[in-house]
Parts: structure tokens; C-alpha cells; sequence
């Protein structure tokens, strides 16, 4: 099944969107700007609590940022796997504070994919191509 992302309005296809969690303004341009370039329609939210609001949205991806104000990134994955809208997108968390074992509680906690920060690009549009094939 599609999701309404990637449906057709007026003949022509919608872009897949990806919903970007981050709340570093340089992060968020930077993702952003290339995610854009590479033919995504990036949608942002701030912090955990607005990513669980944008999950109507029905985005075909997720970048989840973990340190969040609010709500940190691993409680809004737990969430965000509850709900029926976004239960099975691929989620990819991303932190800076890449310490022994947040691999594996990104992955306990619902995301399909752990990246750190800085994050490279090309890594980053890889893993992403990666999910949207499986999708």
C-alpha cells in the first residue's frame, strides 16, 4: 500500500516525505537544504511532542533527532510506534552523544537505523534510499 505521500495529485507523483526531528537550527538547514535538493519533501518538527502531532502527516521516514528538549527522541520513538499513522515508517535516530550502548537502545526503542552526528550526507541519503526501497 502508498502512502498518501507518495500518491498522485493531478497525474504527477508527490515527493516522499520525510519528517526531520531536530531541534539544532544548523542541523535542520543543513538536512534540510540537501534532503530537498535530493527530491524530498522535508517536513520539521522541533522536539518530540510536535514530531507526535506531525504524525498525521503519515511521512514515509523519520529522522529522529534524540537529545530533545520536551521529550527526548528514544521516548518519542516508543510513542510514534503506537501509532497506527506511522507504526511501521522506518524511523533513523541520530545523536551527537554517541555513547557506548545508544545503539542499541535507539534500535529497543523502535528505530530501524542509528546514525551519529556529524552525520555524512551521502551515508545519510544511503541509508535513507536504502528504506524508501524496502518500503
Amino acid at each position: 500500500m502508498e502512502s498518501p505521500a507518495n500518491q498522485e495529485v493531478g497525474g504527477a507523483p508527490q515527493l516522499p516525505t520525510i519528517l526531520l526531528v531536530e531541534d539544532n537550527e544548523e542541523n535542520i538547514v543543513t538536512v534540510a537544504d540537501y534532503l530537498t535538493f535530493k527530491q524530498y519533501r522535508v517536513v520539521i518538527a522541533r522536539t518530540g511532542l510536535q514530531a507526535l502531532d506531525f504524525a498525521q502527516i503519515r511521512p514515509d521516514l523519520i529522522l529522529m533527532d534524540i537529545q530533545m528538549p520536551e521529550m527526548d527522541g528514544l521516548e518519542a520513538i516508543r510513542t510514534l510506534r503506537t501509532m497506527p499513522e506511522v507504526a511501521d515508517a522506518p524511523i533513523i535516530a541520530l545523536t551527537a552523544l554517541a555513547m557506548t550502548g545508544d545503539r542499541e537502545r535507539c534500535l529497543a526503542a523502535g528505530a530501524n537505523e542509528y546514525l551519529s552526528k556529524p552525520v555524512s550526507l551521502r551515508e545519510l541519503t544511503r541509508v535513507i534510499a536504502t528504506h524508501m526501497q524496502q518500503l
